[in-house]
């Protein structure tokens, strides 16, 4: 009789959780539109939240903070897995720690503005040493990428070295970051409703 009264309790909290209207409803990056969206409800949210402060948490400390069973817990982890919006899990290393510690903004404009040269030069910048991000933008760029480097000198060698060389560039502009004042990996999950 326990066993009844816990199952007919635990399908009637997934009906109520299927039926709220309030849950938000996300798309993983780079999905295709037409596919299914993946409902997040409050604790869906926590444990994304928790997650990106600690990756390294266990599933038991996990479950606890969400107040939820470990099982439950890890079927919600793997579903968020699933769908993609728990692309990898990481370690977050110290730039400075490891002897690069300066970051470089660059901004790069393209002699051309066709596919071949935008393709050629995605291809190439992804080689270039210590080269962490690279975008797209709009305005007076094609692109920037942000570099992490030992210092002035050992940014001279890469540019010198690579990208002097990078195809079908005309002209490149760099920044040389004096403080970093936000450099994050958490994304906002609060406003995900």
């Amino acid at each position: 009789m326990p066993t009844t009264k816990l199952r007919a309790s635990s399908s009637r909290r997934t009906a109520t959780m299927r039926r709220r209207t309030t849950a938000a409803t996300a798309v993983p990056r780079g999905a295709d539109t037409a596919a299914p969206a993946v409902e997040l409800d409050r604790i869906d949210r926590a444990i994304l939240r928790v997650l990106q402060r600690d990756a390294s948490i266990s599933n038991v400390s996990l479950a606890a903070t969400v107040n939820l069973s470990a099982p439950a817990c890890l079927r919600r982890v793997e579903r968020l897995k699933a769908a993609g919006l728990i692309r990898g899990v990481v370690a977050l290393l110290d730039p400075k720690a490891l002897g690069a510690g300066m970051l470089v903004v660059i901004g790069v404009v393209l002699d051309r503005s066709t596919p071949e040269s935008f393709a050629d030069f995605e291809k190439a910048a992804q080689k270039v040493a210590g080269c962490m991000e690279c975008h797209v933008v709009t305005g007076e760029f094609d692109y920037f990428m942000l570099v992490r480097t030992k210092d002035s000198d050992s940014f001279n060698r890469l540019h010198a070295e690579q990208l002097l060389y990078l195809p079908g560039v005309r002209q490149i502009r760099t920044f040389m970051v004096l403080k970093e004042i936000l450099s994050t990996t958490a994304f906002p999950i609060q406003g995900l409703k």
